[in-house]
C-alpha cells in the first residue's frame, strides 16, 4: 500500500534554487515539502565553492533584501571577501565570496531544519502528477522511485543537472547529476508528455587537488579584504578563518599536453552535441578558441578552513583524466601535484523558458514552476534568484486559492520584479522573452539600468516590496528603515553643514582638487570626483563624527549616501529613462492580435510573437527580431 503526504507546495530538488524556493515559500506560510535525494548534499556547491562575482553578488544582495537565505549563508560560511570591479563606478561593484564548502551545506540545513511549515522528504521524483478538467492541465503532485505521492496544489522543478544526466572523462560516460550521485531517468519524460520542450545542455568542473602536493612559493598569493563589506544586510560579520588564494599561469607545455589529448576530449571528438557554457569554457575550448594564446590564468582556491581539498579554478576539463594530470605536472608549482579527482562535463535536460511566465509558472500546466539550471541558467546565485521568485509565486498561488494567505502588495497573486528593480528581473525577463541558447550567466552589461541596480541598495530596491508581500520579516524591515533613516541623516548633514575656503584650500590641493574660491556646502564638496567621505573625513572632522554616530553598520550606511549623492543626476536621469519604459509596460497586447494574420509586420516578428506571446508591449520590444517598426506599427493598430 503506497503512503500519500499533503503540502501545498513540493519543491523538487535542494540546490540552491530549491532551497530559496523551499524557504520562501514556507516562510510566506505555505505548508512545503523540499524533496531531495541526499539531506547531506544540501545545497552543494557543484562547481567553485563560492558565491558572488560579476552582477552575481548583486543578485546575492538582492535574494537577501528580499528575506532570502544565501547572503546569511555565505557570510557564516565565507574564507574569503573581496568586492570586485573597484576600479570602476559602484554601478558594478560586486561582492564575491570563497567559501567552506561543507560548512555551507550545513549552514544551509540548519537553515531549513528551523523553518516553520518545511518538511524535508528524502527520495527521488519519478512522476509529475497532472490532471486535466476542461481542456487546462492542473499538476497534482509528484511520485517518487518507492512509491510515495505526495500531493500539492504546485510543484517546483530545481533538479539542475541531474535529469538524464550523462558524465563525461575522455571516452568514458556514466549517467549521473553529479560525480558518485545518480541521474535521474524518467522525471523529464513526464514533464514533456505535456507538451513542455526539453533541450540538452552541457557544463563542466575543473580538478580539485590536494594542498599539499602544491609548491606555494611557485605561486602569486590573492588575499582578501577585511573591510565592513558583506553579502547579507543582516548577520554577523565573517566569523571563519580567513584564506588566501594563490594565482599561477598554463605555458606552452601544459598546451602541448592537452592537445595531445583532444581526439578523446568530448567536446571534439562528436560525444557531445550539446552547448556548453560560453563565459566558463573549459581549458580545452580555450586552446581552440585562442591559438595563438601562450598561457592561461589560473585561480587556486581553497574549499574549506580544515580541508587539504583546493578548487583549480579555470582548468575546467571532460579530457582523460591522465591528460588532465599530465599537464598539470607540466606547471612548475604543480610538478607534485596529487589530484582528488580529475574535472569533468555534464550533459543534462532542461525546459525552454519562454515557455514560463514572468512568475517561473508553466504557461501549459497550471501550478507547475520552474527554476534554476532547468531553466538553461548557470550559476548558484542565478539559481538561488529564480528559486526566490518561483517560490514567492508558488505560495501565493496557492493563499489565493486556499484562502490562507493575502499579501496587499500582491492582490493578483502575482510577485514580478521589473528590469528596473532587479537583476533577477532582468534574468527572468531575459529567460522568459527570450530563451537561450547556451546556458545564462548573468552580467552587469545585460541590464540596462545598472546605475539602479547597485549592490548597495537592494535593500532600498526589494525589501518593503518583499515585507509587504510576506517574504521578509518585521526584523528585515527594520533593519532596512534604519539603514534608510541613517543615509537620510547623513545626506541632510550634508547639505547644511557650511565649509569654510580657508579651513579646507590647502588639504583639498594636495588631494589633487581645485581649491574653494568661497565658502560652500559639504554636499558640495562630496560631489567632488576627487574626493571620497573617507578624505573629506580627514579634513571636515565633522563628517567623520557624524557617521560615527550612526547605528549599526554605519560604514554601510555612509556608502550608500555617498553614492546617492556623488552620482544623483545619473540616477535621476536613469529613472527618467525606466518611467518611460514602464509606459510600454503598461500597454497590455496579450489576446489583442491573431499575429500570424499581421502582415505589416516582418516574417519574423510573426514568428516570435506568436511563439513567445508577450504580456506587454516593453516586452515584445524586447524579443530578438521584432523591430522598432514592428512596435510602431502594433502601437499604430492599437489607436496609440
Amino acid at each position: 500500500m503506497s503512503m500519500t503526504l499533503n503540502y501545498d507546495v513540493v519543491v523538487v530538488g535542494a540546490g540552491h534554487a530549491g532551497c530559496e524556493a523551499a524557504t520562501a515559500a514556507a516562510n510566506i506560510g505555505a505548508r512545503t515539502c523540499l524533496v531531495t535525494m541526499d539531506m547531506n548534499k544540501i545545497a552543494q556547491m557543484s562547481c567553485n565553492p563560492a558565491v558572488g562575482g560579476i552582477a552575481k553578488g548583486q543578485i546575492v544582495r538582492e535574494i537577501d533584501a528580499l528575506g532570502g537565505q544565501m547572503g546569511i549563508v555565505t557570510d557564516a560560511t565565507a574564507i574569503q571577501f573581496r568586492m570586485l570591479n573597484r576600479s570602476k563606478g559602484p554601478a558594478v561593484w560586486s561582492p564575491r565570496a570563497q567559501c567552506d564548502r561543507e560548512k555551507f551545506i550545513w549552514k544551509w540545513r540548519e537553515t531549513l531544519d528551523t523553518t516553520p511549515n518545511l518538511d524535508i522528504w528524502q527520495d527521488q521524483a519519478e512522476e509529475l502528477m497532472v490532471e486535466e478538467h476542461d481542456g487546462r492541465k492542473t499538476v497534482v503532485g509528484i511520485k517518487t522511485i518507492w512509491g510515495v505521492t505526495i500531493k500539492a496544489r504546485c510543484v517546483v522543478v530545481t533538479a539542475g543537472t541531474f535529469l538524464n544526466g550523462l558524465l563525461h572523462i575522455g571516452r568514458k560516460m556514466i549517467p549521473g547529476g553529479r560525480i558518485a550521485e545518480p541521474a535521474v531517468e524518467h522525471f523529464t519524460d513526464s514533464i514533456t508528455r505535456h507538451g513542455i520542450r526539453s533541450q540538452r545542455m552541457k557544463t563542466g568542473t575543473p580538478v580539485r587537488i590536494d594542498k599539499r602536493s602544491v609548491d606555494f612559493t611557485m605561486m602569486e598569493i590573492q588575499d582578501g579584504e577585511s573591510d565592513f563589506h558583506q553579502f547579507s544586510f543582516m548577520g554577523r560579520h565573517r566569523v571563519l578563518q580567513q584564506l588566501p588564494c594563490w594565482t599561477c599561469y598554463t605555458n606552452k607545455q601544459v598546451h602541448d599536453t592537452l592537445r595531445s589529448g583532444l581526439a578523446d576530449s568530448p567536446l571534439y571528438n562528436g560525444q557531445i552535441q550539446s552547448i556548453g557554457p560560453r563565459y566558463c569554457p573549459s581549458i580545452e575550448t580555450k586552446l581552440m578558441t585562442f591559438p595563438d594564446k601562450e598561457q592561461h590564468p589560473l585561480f587556486l582556491e581553497p574549499e574549506g578552513e580544515t580541508t587539504n581539498e583546493m578548487y583549480l579554478n579555470g582548468f575546467s576539463s571532460s579530457l582523460p583524466m591522465e591528460v588532465q594530470i599530465e599537464a598539470l605536472r607540466k606547471i612548475p608549482a604543480l610538478r607534485d601535484v596529487k589530484v582528488y579527482r580529475p574535472g569533468y562535463a555534464i550533459e543534462y535536460d532542461f525546459f525552454d523558458p519562454t515557455q514560463l511566465y514572468h512568475t517561473l509558472e508553466s504557461k501549459l500546466v497550471d501550478g507547475l514552476f520552474f527554476a534554476g539550471q532547468v531553466n538553461g541558467t548557470t550559476g548558484y546565485e542565478e539559481a538561488g534568484g529564480q528559486g526566490t521568485v518561483a517560490g514567492i509565486n508558488a505560495a501565493l498561488k496557492c493563499g489565493n486559492s486556499a484562502g490562507q494567505l493575502s499579501s496587499k502588495n500582491c492582490p493578483t497573486g502575482k510577485f514580478i520584479l521589473q528590469r528596473d528593480e532587479a537583476y533577477i528581473g532582468v534574468l527572468i525577463d531575459d529567460l522568459v522573452t527570450k530563451g537561450v541558447d547556451e546556458p545564462y550567466r548573468m552580467f552587469t552589461s545585460r541590464a540596462e539600468y545598472r546605475i539602479l541596480l547597485r549592490q548597495d541598495d537592494a535593500d532600498a530596491r526589494l525589501t518593503e516590496k518583499a515585507y509587504e508581500t510576506g517574504l521578509a520579516t518585521r526584523e528585515r524591515y527594520d533593519w532596512w528603515k534604519q539603514k534608510q533613516e541613517g543615509i537620510e541623516e547623513i545626506i541632510r548633514f550634508c547639505h547644511d553643514t557650511h565649509i569654510r575656503k580657508d579651513d579646507v584650500n590647502g588639504a583639498l590641493e594636495s588631494l589633487g582638487t581645485t581649491p574653494l574660491r568661497e565658502g560652500c556646502k559639504l554636499a558640495d564638496l562630496v560631489s567632488r570626483p576627487q574626493l571620497n567621505f573617507q578624505t573629506i573625513g580627514e579634513i571636515v572632522p565633522q563628517l567623520k563624527e557624524a557617521i560615527a554616530k550612526l547605528p549599526n553598520r554605519n560604514e554601510e550606511i555612509a556608502e550608500a549616501a555617498e553614492i546617492k549623492m556623488k552620482y544623483k543626476g545619473y540616477i535621476e536621469r536613469e529613472k527618467m529613462v525606466a518611467e518611460k519604459m514602464h509606459r510600454l509596460e503598461d500597454i497590455k497586447i496579450k489576446g489583442h492580435f491573431n499575429y500570424a494574420e499581421l502582415t505589416q509586420l516582418s516574417t519574423e516578428a510573426r514568428q516570435k510573437l506568436e511563439a513567445i506571446d508577450p504580456e506587454t508591449l516593453a516586452q515584445a520590444s524586447r524579443i530578438p527580431g521584432v523591430s522598432p517598426s514592428d512596435i510602431n506599427v502594433m502601437l499604430v493598430m492599437m489607436g496609440r
